[in-house]
């Protein structure tokens, strides 16, 4: 098995944090991948860093690619990577890969990727402990699921955003490499973290995910894949994208509504489609608290 960090040549924040995290580990050279030098950890035989020449969220079926050239045998993908908004606000954020709707930006049409909801949520806390130690004016959050590329392993995006400024910026790119090396150090697949972590699927909300961010941060759960209100309006969420969550959240144990967010009748909507697939709804005050002995 082999965990795939991805960067790529396009894209100035992967190359920085790609940069970070060779020079604060030790890796050797093993192969080459679209011209590109492989390497794997030295320690950590089953880490391994390829550099694509395109577009990361437009490299489809990446995983198969990477088995037939390499020989490797990916299990699970980190994809490093810039973040673009148009307020470009300061950020890091993590999010798991998929299109509710029309995929404008990679993938395939209401296509959702396996996500890494334990995994993930662990980077974000790893992300926020290590950026508020460096004094980092950044936004640690969650992003809701919204673009590709499609891979078939669960796999995870970590961003730098939001400007060109950023993505050059030392400081960030250096704390998401860092911490991309802390989780790897604690974890390298969803199997290997505790059983008893609760996970969950978010419904409604901003692109930023606050409160789903806020209870990552609060309490002892975990994150799959995250609706937005913006794509209930927009009429992209079906029992089939239900079906898919679902089935794409590894281990999901209850469905999780920013209530605030949601109308009443959005929230009977997706209470029945839940309760037809056996998945509860848990409200915060059933979640115990979270202590980062717990990681």
């Amino acid at each position: 098995m082999t965990v795939l960090i991805i960067a790529s040549n396009k894209d100035p924040a992967s190359i920085n944090i790609k940069k970070y995290l060779l020079t604060q580990s030790r890796w050797d050279e093993i192969n080459s991948f679209c011209e590109n030098i492989v390497y794997r950890h030295f320690k950590m035989k089953d880490i391994a860093i390829i550099t694509l020449n395109d577009r990361k969220i437009m490299h489809e079926n990446l995983d198969k690619e990477v088995k037939e050239k390499l020989g490797l045998k990916p299990k699970q993908a980190i994809f490093i990577s810039r973040h673009t908004s148009k307020t470009g606000k300061p950020t890091l954020t993590v999010h798991p890969i998929g299109n509710y709707g029309k995929a404008q930006f990679g993938g395939f049409d209401k296509t959702l990727s396996e996500s890494s909801p334990r995994l993930m949520t662990c980077l974000l806390r790893i992300l926020k402990k290590n950026a508020v130690q460096a004094n980092l004016y950044h936004q640690v959050c969650f992003e809701v699921t919204h673009h590709g590329p499609f891979i078939s392993i669960p796999s995870l995006f970590v961003e730098v955003g939001s400007t060109e400024e950023e993505w050059k910026n030392k400081k960030p790119t250096y704390i998401v490499a860092k911490s991309v090396l802390e989780l790897l150090n604690l974890y390298h697949y969803e199997k290997d973290l505790p059983k008893n972590i609760p996970v969950l699927i978010g419904v409604g909300g901003g692109h930023y995910a606050p409160r789903f961010t806020d209870v990552a941060f609060e309490k002892q759960a975990s994150f799959g894949h995250m609706i937005p209100t913006y794509q209930i309006k927009e009429g992209n969420i079906t029992e089939a994208v239900i079906d898919q969550a679902i089935k794409q959240t590894p281990n999901v144990s209850a469905g999780y509504f920013h209530r605030k967010a949601l109308k009443k009748s959005q929230m009977r909507q997706f209470k029945k489609w839940f309760d037809q697939r056996d998945i509860p709804l848990i409200s915060s005050k059933k979640l115990p608290d979270f202590t980062p002995e717990m990681s």
